[in-house]
């Protein structure tokens, strides 16, 4: 991932600098936030920004979104005080990293930011099928639809279909197209020209540009509005692309890749995904299986994550017991691979002993709070002594479930978007709780 500095590169600073070079990041330095805006500008590739607490940090989050930028911002800073971090966090940094910088949090904020990790680990022949088949199609041009359950590793295949590609030495770009606002999606797309809306200061290259000579990934591709996706088609047929308020088009070559966990076929049905484009992505599919059919991928992941979670928290690595190993395999994995992921970095912290037993692993159904036969408290009552994600959590999926799995209806009721309550469901879904489908649950 490229990470963008905004700051000297000197003392604690430098030291956070190299840390997060050590863990596989690259970096680009800016002094200020003017000379960070103009190469947020020209380089779409940014995934991260570490700011500096001297510098506007707040001023920054709004030039970034007068500006249509999507990009998270960390501030940091040394001796900084209680008031300092929430004043940041509040002007919209998504993290403080305090200073000097902590080896373990340097490594969790790039996780997070990257979003996933890009190790392919597989051992199940259902699985090497289907990267045989990304390979076979990997030197090819074609446009390639990777369909996949969440938290199967859809962007992983990406990856790898990449560094498989006679594109390899070029860029590879994602994009989350359910986690960028409508608003802001066009420009991250195609980017902008200066005085294109209001707010647009200067030129701004796209996610389309910065992939020149590449590949692009447009990942949950069934969460673009249909509005944009007449766009995106263009793009793909005609290799160019519009900037906002541009007088001319701006020609790419990209080589396009797309995910989704939703059935397409499915949404060109209820109009809500265009045919033409559809048959355009989808000039070869991908299944990503999910992890419950490949158990035989399940020991050779929960391995992989016990050592990467024992280095990243300065704890010796212990190997999974073999009971450890059949408690595993009894899991449903509704989360799939990052469900796994995360109930194995649990029990690495929660283990003792020279192996990991299965005491430790705890999964996420095992979290639920089980019923009892005291009365319960109703009303108001009810709530105390619950989270509120706990208590949104609930209302969401029973609205789901009185709607009949209907997200429109259930979004209205809600009060809320329609893409708000997806990206909801898809981090429940990613947690392992049972979410109703589409016209699926108990009428009220």
């Amino acid at each position: 991932m490229r990470v963008l500095i905004i700051g000297a590169l000197a003392g604690e600073l430098g030291q956070a600098a190299r840390i997060a070079i050590a863990r596989g990041a690259r970096l680009d330095q800016a002094d200020d936030t003017i000379a960070a805006l103009a190469r947020l500008r020209a380089d779409a590739r940014v995934d991260l920004v570490l700011c500096e607490i001297c510098h506007d940090v707040g001023g920054l989050v709004r030039a970034l979104a007068a500006e249509r930028i999507a990009v998270p911002i960390v501030a940091c800073g040394a001796n900084a005080s209680p008031e300092q971090a929430v004043a940041a966090i509040r002007a919209g940094a998504r993290e403080f990293l305090p200073l000097p910088p902590d080896p373990e949090l340097i490594a969790a904020i790039l996780q997070a930011a990257a979003g996933e990790s890009h190790a392919l680990i597989l051992r199940d022949p259902i699985m090497q099928a289907a990267i045989r088949r990304a390979e076979q199609v990997a030197r090819a041009e074609a446009s390639v639809l990777i369909e996949g359950e969440s938290g199967t590793g859809k962007e992983v295949v990406a990856r790898h279909i990449h560094r498989r590609s006679r594109r390899a030495n070029g860029p590879f770009v994602a994009l989350n197209c359910a986690a960028i606002p409508e608003n802001l999606l066009e420009s991250e797309l195609f980017g902008h020209e200066k005085g294109a809306f209001s707010g647009a200061l200067a030129r701004r290259v796209g996610k389309f540009e910065a992939a020149d000579g590449g590949t692009i990934l447009l990942d949950e591709i069934g969460e673009m509005d249909i509005r944009l996706q007449a766009k995106l088609l263009r793009a793909i047929q005609e290799r160019e692309i519009d900037r906002l308020g541009a007088n001319a088009p701006v020609r790419v070559d990209v080589r396009i890749l797309a995910t989704t966990n939703r059935d397409l076929r499915a949404e060109v049905a209820r109009g809500h995904f265009r045919e033409d484009l559809y048959f355009r992505l989808n000039v070869v599919s991908l299944r990503i299986p999910p992890l419950r059919e490949r158990p035989g991928d399940i020991p050779a992941l929960a391995d992989h994550f016990a050592r990467r979670y024992a280095e990243v928290n300065g704890l010796p690595y212990r190997p999974l017991a073999p009971t450890a190993l059949t408690r595993l395999a009894a899991q449903p994995w509704r989360g799939n691979v990052r469900e796994l992921e995360n109930t194995i970095h649990r029990a690495v912290l929660l283990s003792e002993g020279e192996a990991i037993g299965p005491e430790a692993i705890e999964t996420t159904q095992q979290g639920a709070t089980p019923h009892s036969n005291q009365t319960q408290p109703t009303g108001i009552g009810a709530l105390v002594g619950r989270t509120m994600e706990h208590v949104e959590r609930d209302l969401i999926l029973e609205t789901l479930g009185h709607t009949l799995g209907n997200r429109t209806h259930a979004a209205t009721i809600l009060g809320i978007s329609i893409r708000a309550l997806r990206n909801k469901l898809r981090d429940y879904t990613a947690q392992g709780m049972p979410v109703p489908p589409p016209q699926a649950g108990v009428a009220a």
